[in-house]
């Protein structure tokens, strides 16, 4: 177990806006930092991260925690997995108590399968470079692919002996057992004769990491021409290995895809390696399968744009057109660029260089919508029939775009390459737009009648589409908003002063005789009072590093200024924003006088309906409280300045 010293050195030193920019970009945002959520689709950027607080908030799907609970929910990784990933990325040493011998056979199987991943990653690599057969075969095949000392060891590249059983006798000589081998995909058990050989034999072995860097799976090559035999195999899925959300190559490409903010989208792991080697380094794999929503999600945590690379194989091309269909309807932007007949990225950029192939790509990459356009049109010939295909086709490619500016653009442009009117266009857009929805909003949807569709289209194109109406917004919980700020402002100053009072003084004093809604709220003030009886004043920071998730969020809810005013507001828009908290005994006055206002206002609505349905003994004592509400009213409302009647 990793001990609670090197824990609290993770805690200390995980700084919240450089772990979270390893996996989503970040953009200023005043003293915070902004982006697009990574928990939960949307378009309109909700999510903050506040350096000075070491915490992040969603406001769209309220996810909210520190640089440790961002990577267990973001890389669904054990708390400490997480510690151990971020110690290796601090260069902290990891100290590990002495574990039981119940401890260790109860170590998680997640662990334990990264843990001999990672063995047979090192073992193959070992193959490569010191084993004879392994450096006769495998080494003189990476050389020949012109792959220096660097990339093979950046990639982590191996070799796996031609042999039945080499990899399986070396593992359980170092304790492994054959259930956690087989559970791993690197041993096949035959049920129906219970013979066992490894997976991987006499093949170069390409590990498959994670985003974290993490050996999670395999993808081998045969190197003979074994007809038998498929030229590629790879890992099968396991509790670490979900193929349709890996992609290759995006461990080591993730920086420069944020950094350049673009990610070039290949077929092949050689492919990924060559560009690599040559300097062009934001180039991930999907390892020969189809593109899926999950790879392209992970895409979208470091980039909103891609360029897919294609060989110039027409059957290919098509293969592939769904996958990048898909990317669109993420709402990333698409680019394509076709290589010259019979190259590939790998035989290209070692032909010309990566400043060339650089070069290349900017030069002839085309958006998507425009490319798949010429491609359709250049197949159709002066067919009218397979025209009048394509224009559909085309109209439903642009559907799936979720910007309707982008969209809109898309059919000008396309308007002009098909030789057809914008406005037919435009109406074929929007029946397709229109009955997606339908489709999304009626589970049993009936059949229209042609003059329903034109209305709907018709009122689309007038702005007056019911479905875009907005449902009501739910009334806001006010007392939960007040009670947060007091909260917020007895945890931040605590020990603020004034004229010999502190403020946790004057806001205890003044909340004394007001009961909490909020289950949490009251729960973090109860707990706020215990310590207080034992001379110990807490901060907001103990509750954000709270055990107890619903106190850890709650803080961070309160602590993140919502609005994030932007700090060149002034410079930008001559708006003068008076500093937030400059006199905490003044903030703390209003929000319990607001608060105060609320609870009376709550109390005088329960009493009147108490009114209604009283008994007749009970009507003096009901009429006495609300005369006493309406006194405590005019009070408080003198304080805040209100005028009440």
């Amino acid at each position: 177990m990793i001990s609670s010293y090197t824990i609290s050195q993770v805690q200390q030193q995980a700084n919240v806006y450089e772990v979270i920019n390893d996996f989503v970009p970040l953009k200023k945002f005043g003293a915070s930092y902004k982006a697009c959520c990574p928990f939960h689709n949307e378009s309109t950027p909700s999510f903050v991260v506040s350096p000075a607080k070491g915490i992040y908030k969603c406001f769209g799907c309220s996810a909210s925690g520190d640089a440790i609970k961002f990577v267990m929910e973001h890389e669904k990784m054990s708390f400490y997995e997480t510690i151990r990933y971020l110690a290796i990325k601090y260069n902290i040493p990891i100290e590990e108590d002495e574990q039981s011998p119940e401890q260790i056979i109860h170590k998680s199987e997640k662990e334990s399968l990264m843990i001999v991943l990672n063995f047979a990653k090192n073992y193959f690599n070992d193959l490569l470079l010191n084993n004879d057969e392994g450096k006769g075969i495998g080494l003189s095949y990476f050389k020949e692919r012109g792959f220096n000392d660097k990339t093979i060891t950046s990639f982590e590249l191996g070799y796996s002996l031609n042999q039945w059983d080499a990899f399986t006798k070396h593992a359980l000589k170092n304790q492994f057992s054959e259930e956690i081998l087989e559970k791993a995909g690197l041993l096949i058990v035959k049920s129906e004769d219970n013979k066992k050989y490894d997976r991987f034999r006499g093949r170069v072995m390409f590990p498959i990491h994670n985003a974290a860097g993490r050996t999670i799976a395999f993808g081998a090559r045969i190197l003979t021409n074994d007809k038998s035999q498929p030229k590629y195999i790879n890992s099968p899925e396991t509790e670490v290995y979900i193929k349709n959300q890996v992609l290759y190559g995006i461990f080591q490409s993730k920086s420069q895809i944020r950094n350049l903010d673009n990610c070039y989208l290949v077929e092949g792991y050689t492919d990924v390696i060559s560009l690599h080697q040559n300097g062009v380094q934001n180039v991930v794999a999907s390892s020969g399968t189809a593109l899926t929503e999950g790879q392209i999600k992970l895409i979208s945590r470091y980039t909103q744009n891609v360029t897919v690379l294609y060989d110039g194989d027409p059957a290919g091309i098509k293969a592939s057109l769904r996958g990048i269909n898909l990317i669109l309807q993420q709402g990333l932007n698409v680019k394509v660029a076709l290589f010259p007949d019979k190259e590939d990225p790998d035989s290209y950029v070692r032909k010309v260089g990566g400043e060339k192939f650089e070069q290349f790509i900017k030069e002839n990459a085309k958006d998507f919508i425009t490319f798949k356009t010429e491609l359709f049109l250049a197949e159709a010939g002066n067919d009218p029939v397979k025209r009048s295909q394509v224009i559909h086709e085309i109209v439903e490619t642009i559907s799936l775009v979720p910007d309707a500016i982008k969209a809109t653009i898309f059919i000008q442009h396309c308007s002009r390459l098909l030789q057809v009117e914008e406005e037919l266009l435009l109406r074929e857009y929007n029946k397709l737009v229109l009955g997606k929805k339908k489709k999304q909003q009626e589970p049993s949807p009936e059949v229209e009648s042609e003059f329903d569709i034109m209305a709907q289209i018709m009122e689309a194109e007038l702005g007056l589409d019911p479905s875009t109406q907005q449902p009501q917004k739910k009334q806001a919980n006010h007392f939960t908003g007040r009670e947060a700020e007091v909260l917020r402002l007895l945890l931040t100053y605590p020990t603020a002063e004034n004229n010999g009072i502190l403020l946790y003084q004057y806001i205890l004093n003044e909340i004394e005789e007001i009961d909490f809604r909020d289950i949490v709220a009251n729960q973090i003030l109860d707990i706020f009072k215990t310590e207080l009886a034992k001379n110990n004043v807490l901060t907001i920071d103990h509750f954000m590093k709270s055990s107890n998730h619903e106190h850890q969020k709650f803080c961070i809810d309160i602590s993140i200024d919502r609005l994030g005013i932007s700090e060149n507001w002034f410079t930008s828009y001559q708006i003068i924003v008076p500093p937030k908290d400059e006199d905490p005994f003044s903030t703390a006055f209003n929000a319990i006088n607001h608060l105060k206002w609320e609870n009376i206002k709550q109390l005088q609505k329960e009493t009147q309906e108490a009114l209604l349905n009283a008994q007749p003994e009970e009507l003096e004592e009901l009429l006495m409280l609300s005369m006493h509400l309406k006194t405590m009213e005019r009070e408080v409302s003198k304080l805040l300045g209100n005028v009440v009647r």
